[in-house]
This record gives structure tokens, C-alpha cells and sequence, in this order.
């Protein structure tokens, strides 16, 4: 990975909500205009909270039926994990895939995970599967998830720092995730530095068509001549 990437790059990129993060991401990378994101719903533990943006730390669950593995290393594996969430690059944002084949019979993710990750210096997760404990998990921790429920059933962890797929969006170890109640987008690396340009850009031509609408003497005639100007409208 390029550590040029700072985590202050990321907290620029913070500044952003996702939807915008994606429009950037459209006019440098075109052929990924497609795929790159999620594109399925999610529920927020808290919608109102702002944007982030982190490196990428990766796991699969099961919790359908109890791991197959011992114990101790059920135990291990868990302190593997947790080691691997707080090393370095930071910030983080854990993406977990629940693989059985109905994600989400047992949460991953409460008030003791999301306590512990927001610990480590993580700022948030993305994950199919589901999370509970709504009113009592870690404040300002920016979670989304596939469906919210009452149980962690066997929820285990099964593989760490894999790919994985989650609604559409496909990561490993160190991509680096924006996300927000939205959903989330992969960003490359190459597109970190060039985004707020980017996006310097299409403010200035979205205001074309924002100050005509928003002005009082806004008619048709006036929405064709501000389209007249741009080759795209989001």
C-alpha cells in the first residue's frame, strides 16, 4: 500500500457524504461508475451521524451454528482479530461478511463490540449480517448494517484480513472505505488526493443549476439555459 496516504488525506475526504464521495469518483474513474459500492440498503445505529473515511480491516462470521473449533482457538482467533483491527494504518473501518447463507440470525455487533473497536481507533463498520443493543452501543461509533436483531445466536469469526464482499462491495486489508448512513464506496488509492479538486469542479457547475432554481424568477425557459451548460445533473 502507498502510505503517502495520510490519515489526514482521510479526514479531508471526511468532509464529504458518501453520495458526493461517489460523484467525484465517477468523473476520475468513469469505468467504475458501476460497481465500487454498495447497493443494497442497510440500517444506520445512528443516521445523523457525519461522514468517515478509514483504512479497511476484513473478517467473515457465521452464526446460523456454533464454530466447529475448539476453545482456545476460538480464543485466539478473537485476539488475533482485535490485534489486527488496531494496527497501523489507521483509522479504521472494520468490513465484516456474514456468510451463512441468512445473514444475520446472530449480531456481531452491540454495545460490547462496538465499545471495544471505538477503543482501538476504529471509526465505524460496514457489514451485511446484523447489530443490536441499539440505545446502549459506543456513541459517535458509525455502524450500518444489514437488519437490526435480538440475539448473537453462535455469531463466531471465521476468516481475517480476507476479501469480502458486502452488499456490493468488495474489500481487503487497507482499501480505504468511505462511508456514511448511505452506504459506502471503495476509493483508490491514485483518487485520494484528487477527489477535493474534483469536487471544487462540480460544485461550481452544480451552482449553476442550484442558484437558477433556487432564484424567484426561476422558469423553464431558465432550467434549459443552466442544463445548456453541463453535461451531467445528479
Amino acid at each position: 500500500m502507498n502510505l503517502a496516504v495520510t490519515a489526514d488525506d482521510l479526514v479531508v475526504l471526511s468532509k464529504w457524504d458518501t453520495p458526493t464521495i461517489c460523484n467525484a469518483l465517477e468523473e476520475i474513474f468513469p469505468e467504475r461508475r458501476g460497481f465500487g459500492f454498495t447497493t443494497e440498503h442497510f440500517f444506520s445505529l445512528d443516521p445523523g451521524l457525519s461522514p468517515i473515511c478509514g483504512f479497511a480491516r476484513t473478517a467473515t462470521i457465521r452464526a446460523a451454528a456454533p464454530s466447529n473449533e475448539g476453545a482456545e482457538q476460538v480464543a485466539e482467533k478473537r485476539t488475533a482479530y482485535y490485534e489486527y483491527v488496531a494496527a497501523t494504518p489507521s483509522p479504521t473501518i472494520v468490513v465484516i461478511q456474514d456468510i451463512d447463507a441468512q445473514p444475520g440470525i446472530g449480531a456481531f455487533w452491540g454495545e460490547v463490540q462496538t465499545n471495544i473497536h471505538k477503543g482501538l481507533g476504529c471509526l465505524g463498520a460496514v457489514t451485511n449480517g446484523s447489530f443490536r443493543d441499539v440505545p446502549d452501543s459506543a456513541r459517535g461509533f458509525n455502524l450500518i448494517g444489514g437488519k437490526v436483531g435480538p440475539s448473537h445466536a453462535f455469531v463466531h469469526l471465521v476468516d481475517i484480513g480476507c476479501q469480502v464482499t458486502v452488499h456490493g462491495l468488495t474489500a481487503q486489508t487497507n482499501d480505504i472505505i468511505h462511508m456514511d448512513q448511505h452506504g459506502a464506496v471503495l476509493v483508490p488509492e491514485k483518487a485520494v488526493k484528487q477527489i477535493p479538486v474534483v469536487l471544487d469542479l462540480i460544485t461550481k457547475r452544480e451552482a449553476i443549476i442550484l442558484d437558477s432554481v433556487r432564484s424567484e424568477d426561476f422558469t423553464i425557459e431558465k432550467l434549459h439555459t443552466a442544463m445548456g451548460k453541463l453535461k451531467d445533473i445528479h
